[in-house]
């Protein structure tokens, strides 16, 4: 019943560490959120249908070794029963008080994908008690907690949200590799309900786990846009950043030159450019808000524009391979063709949505082999469903390249000697730096190098 608790009674009840809080979906935003409640001294339910996972978590083994902080949280507070993980999603809402969503959502040619939240909702619905609370976290469309979520609890529970248990949507503020750093520290937790006791609920649970406080937001509706909003700006700017990147190229002067220059003035905020947008939020998040604003009329031609450009770049990286390759004389057939970095951005072992995939079926069918490096990933399903081979050895990725393209700005790629790695490569070769990671200084005879708002060296 904590939903008419005073604030002293909920706060007494934390302290106490009796608050059962279930969290449902384990990937890489619902685990490091179980963390942060662990971590502050509650009980928590992990809840999630892929068995495998359940299985690996309970024995105290965390599916993301490359997030500073969860390993050790999962193998704590495991060992020590106050944390365990079910596939029973209706039983993890039958024992919880407070239910967060974090399943995963994504956006398919149709539109919004949400079948893992519904049937999420559907269960923890069939679970709930009167005085429960549930939070979703899951990136949604505008309205879908009001106009989905509400009513699929409200049937399946036969409660009334906001006068017999609270709903209220607080979406997830992250960045991988530092997931649990973004929780606990760096940003304050956006919460918004469907109506005042719900926001005022979840406004003192949050509070427990965000040091930065909480932004307590006017409607649910609100709260939602919020976080579209954050991938939004982001897309547009990176699409920016492309456009800009190639006027760079054509004037033969170097784009991240401009950029620190430009940036150092504090109303410039340039992004950086690259062969493509990936991962499991911005991708989506633009299409989310045109959608929604279209059954309303309402045209959002940047939005839309800023999509489209960022989509068109792993072709344009391609244009400026076979650029390349025309500068060493060669052309796509019957070459060897290096793609250094899976992953969608920088020092993650994350590939969703990465424009590396988009890459290889522009390339594929050109008559190349193509072999893909990635000193995190070590195997992947979608490359093997390609036909592609994954390597972590630069060298057997370089071996007997006549194109490389850098497509992920691994720290790694920093540090390439191709001074040495050349020695591997069938020379005369291209490198397209589509990361801008490649040290320009001292590039060996025999190399040619382009990439994207960077000069062009010829060592030939």
């Amino acid at each position: 019943m904590i939903l008419n608790l005073s604030r002293d009674r909920l706060d007494a009840l934390m302290d106490e560490g009796k608050l059962k809080i279930a969290v449902f979906g384990l990937g890489r935003v619902g685990l490091p959120l179980a963390a942060a409640w662990l971590r502050a001294g509650q009980i928590v339910i992990g809840a999630d249908i892929d068995r495998e996972r359940v299985d690996m978590i309970n024995r105290g083994v965390s599916p993301m070794g490359d997030e500073p902080g969860i390993p050790e949280a999962v193998e704590t507070f495991t060992k020590s029963g106050r944390f365990r993980v079910t596939p029973d999603l209706i039983g993890a809402s039958r024992e919880s008080d407070v239910k967060l969503v974090a399943v995963p959502t994504t956006r398919t040619e149709g539109g919004f994908e949400g079948a893992y939240l519904e049937s999420a909702l559907r269960s923890i619905g069939k679970g709930m008690k009167e005085g429960d609370a549930v939070s979703i976290e899951s990136t949604v469309p505008p309205t879908t907690t009001e106009k989905l979520a509400k009513g699929i609890l409200e049937i399946e529970s036969s409660l009334r949200a906001e006068e017999e248990f609270a709903l209220a949507f607080s979406p997830e503020r992250i960045y991988e590799g530092r997931v649990l750093e973004d929780l606990e520290e760096r940003y304050p937790k956006v919460v918004g309900g469907v109506g005042p006791k719900s926001t005022d609920l979840f406004a003192t649970l949050y509070g427990r786990i965000a040091k930065k406080g909480v932004i307590r937001m006017s409607s649910v509706t609100a709260a939602e846009l919020s976080k579209l909003f954050e991938g939004v700006y982001r897309d547009v700017n990176i699409a920016l950043a492309n456009e800009l990147a190639k006027l760079c190229e054509i004037l033969n002067v170097d784009f991240p030159e401009i950029r620190e220059a430009s940036n150092s003035q504090p109303f410039s905020h340039l992004h950086r450019p690259g062969v493509g947008v990936g991962g499991a939020c911005i991708p989506h998040y633009p299409y989310f808000v045109t959608e929604k604003s279209e059954e309303y009329g309402l045209p959002m031609p940047m939005v839309a524009l800023a999509r489209s450009t960022n989509e068109s770049m792993p072709q344009y990286t391609v244009e400026k391979a076979q650029r390349a390759l025309n500068a060493v004389g060669k052309g796509f057939t019957g070459i060897k063709i290096a793609i250094l970095g899976l992953a969608f951005r920088g020092d993650v072992a994350d590939a969703r949505n990465s424009p590396t995939y988009d890459l290889i079926e522009i390339l594929s069918g050109r008559g190349s082999n193509i072999i893909v490096h990635d000193p995190l990933i070590e195997r992947d399903a979608e490359l093997e469903k390609m036909g592609m081979k994954i390597v972590r050895r630069l060298e057997e990725a370089f071996e007997g390249a006549s194109l490389v393209i850098v497509a992920t700005d691994h720290s790694a790629y920093r540090k390439i000697d191709l001074e040495r790695l050349k020695k591997k490569m069938d020379l005369p070769a291209a490198i397209v730096d589509g990361a801008n990671v490649i040290p320009k200084v001292g590039i060996p005879k025999g190399i040619y190098l382009t990439g994207i708002g960077i000069k062009t060296i010829n060592q030939l």
